[in-house]
């Protein structure tokens, strides 16, 4: 490696970081902004044009906020324990191809930080990671509420873990590779030609069942509603951050946002072909789209993200732990099996067929889902029956 392969080399790293930063930044605005809409509200619109500075003037006022530390806390785990899950978030999206190859300099550059041969490994490693901050930020602080906080945290991040785990193993059984890279590759081409309708080959149709145990997962992961019960304001007084303030809190808040952006990207990575997409135009116009058509898939998850905190009430403890114990690990069980048997009919019959065998499995996973739940569980809302026994209803 030469000193034109290092540059190159720090160029994507930074481009990497860059648009992590930004898409972050840009993520805590636009959430303002479309809540409001959706509450009849003006949000932010005083700095720039919309508001969109209005993060960077929050950021500046929380770090000059004064700084209470608690006596009884643990000061170093309290004071490294806001970094830890912006962190981890930061070395996930490593692994995730932000947009094509590019030549500079006669070389080609793959707009990726990392390639490991255990990218997918090494993805739910770093979301396992995650976890740590919050329990040693609510044990560290020394009071009662953040510790409570971090308890739920660790009981909600265990229970939702297995069930993205399932998800990954369904990915590498169709694909047949960790490699990050390798999983992009084999969502290339069409899936199947319906007359003049061209169906992309991306993971999202023959493995929809694992998309969505990874997307509630993933919800789950970034403590967000319906799933933020670690930050219960009514019942924790905040949460596992109630003794953060300045800028170890911000820090906090800008961890979560940074993970809502990572799990985005790593969903259209792993679902929607990554930066794949048409490519029309002059080669240099090639080489842009893919990061193009990259941000705007993550933008419409993180559209969705929003959208869930705007329209879902949080729910009940229980219905959480039933959620990931009782419906997301069998299904995701369940589907891994069939995904191996996907592979196997996938090369002996043409995708049309294999398309319909898809829509035909992805019913039989509804219905073991709320076979799983049964009744007595319902996954939405409801009453139990055993509540209204106990309400005399």
């Amino acid at each position: 490696m030469d000193a034109v392969d290092v540059w190159l080399t720090i160029a994507v790293v930074q481009a990497a970081f860059g648009l992590w930063l930004v898409g972050t930044a840009l993520l805590i605005w636009g959430e303002r902004r479309v809540v409001a809409k959706m509450q009849t509200r003006v949000g932010p619109n005083r700095l720039g044009p919309l508001g969109v500075a209005q993060p960077l003037a929050d950021g500046i006022k929380m770090f000059f906020k004064e700084d209470v530390t608690p006596r009884t806390a643990d000061k170093p785990v309290y004071f490294l324990a806001p970094a830890v899950g912006a962190l981890a978030a930061l070395l996930m999206f490593a692994v995730v191809p932000f947009g094509g190859t590019i030549e500079v300099a006669g070389r080609e550059v793959a707009l990726q930080v990392w390639d490991p041969e255990i990218g997918l490994l090494w993805v739910f490693a770093m979301s396992s990671l995650g976890v740590y901050g919050i329990v040693l930020a609510g044990w560290s602080s020394g009071s009662k509420y953040p510790l409570l906080g971090g308890v739920r945290s660790s009981a909600q991040m265990i229970s939702y873990e297995l069930g993205m785990s399932l998800s990954f193993a369904a990915v590498f059984v169709y694909v047949g590779s960790l490699r990050v890279s390798d999983i992009v590759a084999a969502q290339q081409g069409a899936f199947a030609t319906l007359g003049p309708l061209t169906i992309p080959a991306w993971n999202i149709i023959p493995m929809l069942p694992a998309f969505v145990i990874f997307f509630v997962t993933a919800v789950a992961e970034t403590q967000r509603p319906p799933f933020d019960l670690p930050e219960g304001e009514g019942e924790l007084v905040g949460g596992f951050n109630t003794e953060y303030t300045g800028a170890k809190f911000a820090m906090i808040m800008l961890g979560e946002f940074m993970n809502v952006f990572t799990f985005s990207a790593v969903m259209v990575t792993l679902f929607f072909g990554g930066p794949s997409g048409p490519a029309f135009g002059p080669g240099w116009l090639q080489a842009v789209l893919p990061t193009v058509w990259f941000v705007f898939k993550v933008a419409g998850f993180l559209f969705v993200f929003v959208w869930l905190r705007g329209t879902l009430p949080r729910f009940r403890y229980d219905r959480l732990m039933d959620l990931g114990w009782r419906v997301l690990l069998p299904v995701g069980l369940l589907w891994v099996m069939a995904s191996g048997v996907i592979v196997v009919i996938q090369q002996t019959v043409e995708r049309a067929l294999l398309l319909r065998l898809a829509a035909v499995a992805v019913g039989v996973a509804i219905v073991l889902a709320g076979w799983s739940s049964g009744s007595k569980y319902p996954l939405l809302g409801g009453v139990r029956y055993t509540d209204r026994a106990r309400a005399g209803r």
